[in-house]
């Protein structure tokens, strides 16, 4: 008879977990900010200055180069977050799994296996929201803001003033008959152009935002001057008008994830529009678990495999009682290399 260490163990559950997740679609947060590893706690990127080239000097024949500082550049430098959670097989589990195998019923003891497995499946996926639910923070306001389980994580990255903008009176998207988001949006591209070089080309915002667009008068009227008002716009129309007008596409990202106390909540929130430039804005740092770093090799009772690039799953033997404790853990936070290349509208 098998033992239960045999059957619930971390390279299982990671090889269960990859299989099982291998074709989704990744979060937009993932593409953005693609994942790197690195050893410890500390996380630090160097930032530009606006992003723009500084011309070379001049220099006379036969003399030495001049020498130039790092004008302009700045370290950051913090402490990422670290996030751990576990779950128990228990002796209870081990007793159902001990009468399907008197039974010699293997499909219904593989069905108990794979429940299992989910469970922890369902540990490694709320590791993958967490950096998610940071990256769209830092696009939507800025700023990174997680508080649970007496744990207060706050990250200011110190986003440009100039480059947040909130909507007042008419000019609120919610107004459709009086706003105008297509100037909104080529003055805010015209404001990252001359500040730093580089035209935003792509926007994020929700699907109640885009409606507001839907339904603006002076979109519909530049479409059609006669019968724009009656026209029934469709989402394909409506990209391949940005699309000509402005040269930007847009992502509608309307994903949902449980917070820490059960609530539902939107990964990036309404009635925000951000706009960012073509090609990645930075990258997801992985730091090195405890569990990683001291028990992925030697230990007798414990079992270490990495999934996500940085996400470790441990599975640790219990002799009394006879348990298997499953933890996932992580050590994460992207950082923003381009984020002076971005824009906030607050747009209702």
């Amino acid at each position: 008879m098998p033992k239960i260490f045999d059957l619930v163990n971390a390279k299982h559950i990671a090889s269960y977990y990859e299989e099982k997740t291998s074709n989704k679609i990744p979060y937009l947060g993932a593409t953005l900010f693609p994942a790197k590893k690195q050893l410890g706690l500390d996380l630090s990127w160097i930032k530009g200055s606006k992003g723009l080239p500084v011309a070379l000097m001049p220099s006379a024949f036969d003399t030495k180069a001049t020498l130039r500082d790092r004008i302009g550049f700045k370290e950051i430098q913090t402490e990422m977050p670290f996030f751990r959670e576990a779950m128990r097989i228990g002796e209870r589990d081990r007793q159902e799994l001990n009468k399907l195998a008197a039974s010699n019923l293997d499909n219904m003891a593989k069905t108990i296996i794979n429940r299992v497995y989910d469970d922890v499946t369902n540990l490694v996926e709320g590791a993958a929201v967490q950096p998610e639910r940071m990256i769209m923070q830092l696009l939507s306001t800025g700023e990174i803001n997680i508080a649970a389980n007496r744990q207060d994580y706050t990250y200011d990255y110190k986003m440009p003033s100039e480059h947040k903008e909130q909507l007042l009176s008419t000019a609120k998207w919610t107004d459709t008959e009086n706003s105008t988001p297509v100037q909104d949006l080529m003055a805010w591209q015209d404001k990252v152009e001359d500040d730093t070089g580089t035209r935003p080309s792509r926007a994020i915002l929700s699907r109640k935002t885009w409606g507001y667009l839907m339904k603006n008068k002076s979109i519909r009227l530049d479409m059609d001057p006669i019968g724009g008002q009656n026209v029934i716009l469709t989402d394909a129309m409506l990209r391949q008008y940005f699309e000509t007008k402005l040269g930007m596409t847009f992502a509608i990202y309307s994903k949902k994830f449980t917070a820490e106390d059960g609530t539902i909540k939107s990964f990036f929130p309404d009635d925000v529009v951000t706009l960012i430039p073509d090609g990645t804005l930075g990258n997801t740092y992985y730091g090195t678990t405890p569990e990683e770093s001291d028990l992925m090799t030697g230990s007798v009772d414990a079992d270490v495999r990495i999934v996500n690039t940085g996400v470790a799953v441990t599975t640790v033997k219990e002799v009394h009682p006879v348990n298997v404790q499953t933890i996932v853990s992580e050590i994460v936070l992207p950082s923003f290399e381009n984020i002076d290349k971005i824009f906030i509208a607050q747009v209702n």
